[in-house]
């Protein structure tokens, strides 16, 4: 069948005027003017190209013809409006499947136990989490959410709400320390052992602010690179370098002292943890109610 644009013009008006009895009421009912409903028949009768109902000043009465195009019309709306409601009873319960990619120390340290208790609350969302530290495309892989920290989002279309602030620390382990000196300005890291983050926009050049608003910018040479922020970690914890990680990924490596914070008399630079996501329009009960639980059990105060 040829695609026809005007294919159900005037369907829910014809309903409209048979179920409700007259012109007048169909009007009444649909908020238009009698002209209005009259106008819509007759456009509908002449597309069609055959008489629907007889109409006398007192009453109508559907032809042949109307009655079969009545009963079909009549069970195209009520099947509509079936889907309508499923659609809607879909929005307000969560189901179906949740797509989540989230960084993995972050997912691991502090959004897992979030995730079994969102799951157990809502019985009928199934899980697809990605744990990964790479930039992911969030339209064209299909995310419903994605957990991004970074100091300053990318201007995009995305949508994101801020979850918590944290900032970057530099640290080594105090066998380092002890073994190559502690640097005292940033500017002193080239001449160490460093550990780097391969993901970052650029690895080799850390940014530092001093308390009166100066930038230092030092390029370093990465003895390590790495994608994961788990082996950072790991490689200064056992005094392999110098690394610079969000607070978040540290857990209790300061207090124990395990690893030791560099340049503290320099600003804290921040990084802030977003949920991401493409729209706030139509959202689906199960991403709403997702970035609300989230926000809930992790979100600052």
């Amino acid at each position: 069948m040829a695609f026809n644009a005007k294919l159900l013009d005037g369907l829910v008006i014809f309903v409209e005027v048979i179920n409700a009895g007259s012109f007048t009421r169909a009007a009444e009912n649909t908020g238009h003017s009698t002209s209005y409903i009259s106008k819509e028949i007759n456009k509908l009768e002449s597309r069609l190209g055959v008489r629907l109902m007889n109409r006398t000043t007192r009453s109508i009465s559907l032809t042949p013809e109307g009655k079969v195009y009545h009963q079909q019309c009549q069970q195209i709306i009520d099947d509509a409006e079936q889907a309508q409601a499923q659609i809607n009873q879909r929005q307000a319960e969560p189901k179906g499947t949740l797509k989540v990619s989230c960084p993995v120390s972050f997912g691991l340290s502090h959004v897992r136990p979030v995730l079994a208790k969102f799951l157990a609350a809502n019985p009928k969302v199934n899980l697809e989490l990605d744990l990964s530290d790479r930039k992911v495309d969030i339209i064209a892989e299909g995310f419903d959410v994605v957990i991004r920290g970074s100091m300053q989002l990318e201007d995009s279309s995305l949508i994101s709400r801020h979850l918590l602030s944290s900032y970057g620390v530099t640290v080594a382990s105090p066998d380092y320390l002890a073994t190559y000196g502690t640097p005292q300005h940033p500017g002193e890291l080239a001449d160490h052992q460093i550990i780097t983050y391969s993901y970052l926009k650029t690895p080799d050049i850390w940014e530092y602010q001093t308390e009166q608003g100066q930038d230092i910018a030092v390029k370093v040479k990465g003895r390590v690179l790495t994608n994961s922020p788990e082996m950072e970690l790991e490689l200064a914890l056992s005094g392999q370098g110098i690394t610079r990680m969000p607070m978040f990924n540290l857990g209790n490596k300061l207090e124990t002292g395990e690893l030791v914070s560099l340049f503290d008399d320099y600003r804290k630079l921040p990084i802030n943890i977003h949920l991401v996501y493409p729209s706030r329009k139509h959202m689906a009960a199960k991403v709403r109610h997702f970035i609300d639980f989230v926000i809930a059990e992790l979100g600052d105060p």
